[in-house]
């Protein structure tokens, strides 16, 4: 593959707002996307889920934009908006007609710094009641649905950032008060703790003028303090059931494994594509085809800042139970460590994590959320421009290396879900 780099340009406000410009002229688009570095690890104990409550009510307006336009200017505009949450940062994004730019970059502006004077407690009490019937409906009242809050418990000791689902807890949600949603705002929403990427058809002199305009008065917050979240000690195993409301068990196999960005970040991601992604991979053939123990399988490696996470999840055929499930699935593990990949085999890996990659940069809005990533994790958005030649160098000693260190039982946990007895 012909190297695939993409020009940027920053620069840094007097109030700490890290701008970055990247100019692509094929299509009438332009993207507008801001992150803060803020995710669920920064909320303190008996305050989770404050992140992804803020994703919420960033959403209901502000002190020029009133709650029911948002979504109704950028749709008028012939665009599209949203935001997210993760561990690490939150993001807002709109992607317009590259004519509508500044209606993005006005609405963004008016969100940081104009908001927590209409944060109210009727908006409080309306998002919280929106957040957790998102969570009755995503976590509790859906079959496999606290399987990942269920792993993270087990993989993260008490008190660890990484420990609680970003859409936090029932009883952190109701006990939230006004003066806690506004400390939390006034601390982190600020433009010192965030990300401008400005990208597509633009032109970098007038976005970073742009930038200035809608931005640059302001003011810096609080140095907000980051939160490190290291990587747990290795233990002897962990394993727990989980009974649900399901028709078949489920196996999730979870490692401990590098940071997004670290050295072993890409030779990971590739064994995770070596292991279930595509039908020729081993766990797919094995346990799909060849054995016939599993409906689907399929692995990923979370990108997260501090340490990463890794998850193997099978779903067994019928009358096939868990433990049998596993057995297979620790059995290629098991493999994996002791001989690694061959050359051939990990080549089809790097096809398809480069085409994957190639097609998500490939659009304004998805390329602009990498380079926020990026910026926010490594203080550098110029890791786009490397991510291909460093996946392209994974060696199969690499990919040997970190199942070696990673993927071995003192990294791991295992979670059964199956269904509930019989009465």
């Amino acid at each position: 593959m012909s190297k695939i780099e993409f020009p940027l340009e920053e620069r840094r406000l007097p109030n700490g707002l890290r701008v970055v410009v990247q100019e692509d002229h094929t299509a009438p688009v332009a993207a507008v996307h801001v992150m803060y570095h803020v995710g669920s690890k920064h909320e303190r104990p008996g305050r989770t889920g404050f992140a992804h409550l803020f994703e919420h009510l960033l959403f209901q307006g502000s002190e020029h934009v009133a709650e029911d336009k948002i979504f109704e200017y950028v749709q008028n505009a012939g665009g599209t908006l949203n935001g997210t949450t993760w561990f690490d940062r939150t993001n807002y994004f709109e992607t317009l007609p590259s004519n509508a730019l500044e209606l993005g970059l006005w609405l963004e502006s008016d969100r940081m710094g104009f908001f927590e004077s209409t944060i109210s407690h009727d908006k409080l009490n309306n998002q919280r009641e929106v957040v957790k019937n998102e969570r009755r409906q995503a976590y509790e009242n859906r079959p496999y649905g606290l399987a990942i809050e269920t792993i993270l418990r087990l993989a993260y000791p008490e008190g660890h950032p990484y420990r609680h689902p970003t859409i936090g807890y029932m009883q952190d949600l109701d006990a939230a008060t006004l003066e806690d949603v506004r400390e939390f705002f006034r601390t982190f929403y600020t433009p010192n703790n965030a990300v401008l990427v400005l990208a597509g058809d633009l032109h970098a002199r007038g976005a970073f003028d742009l930038a200035e305009r809608y931005f640059g008065e302001i003011p810096r917050g609080p140095a907000a303090s980051q939160v490190r979240a290291p990587t747990p000690e290795p233990n002897e195993g962990v394993r727990e059931t989980l009974y649900d409301r399901v028709q078949f068990p489920r196996v999730y196999i979870f490692h401990h494994a590098p940071a997004f960005g670290d050295p072993g970040f890409e030779a990971t991601d590739l064994l995770s594509y070596v292991l279930a992604s595509g039908k020729s991979s081993r766990l797919y053939r094995k346990l799909v085809y060849t054995e016939r123990l599993a409906q689907d399988v399929s692995a990923q490696l979370w990108p997260t800042e501090d340490v990463g996470s890794s998850l193997i999840v099978a779903t067994a055929r019928p009358d096939v139970d868990a433990q049998r499930l596993e057995a297979a699935i620790r059995e290629m593990l098991d493999d994996v460590v002791a001989r690694g990949v061959g050359v051939r085999e990990l080549q089809g890996a790097k096809n398809r994590a480069l085409h994957d990659l190639v097609t998500h940069l490939d659009g304004i809005g998805p390329r602009s959320e990498v380079f926020a990533t990026a910026a926010t994790y490594l203080s550098n958005p110029g890791y786009v421009n490397e991510i291909f030649e460093r996946y392209a160098s994974v060696t199969p000693e690499d990919v040997a290396r970190v199942a070696r260190t990673w993927f071995v039982p003192g990294r791991r946990v295992v979670l059964h879900v199956l269904p509930q007895p019989a009465r």
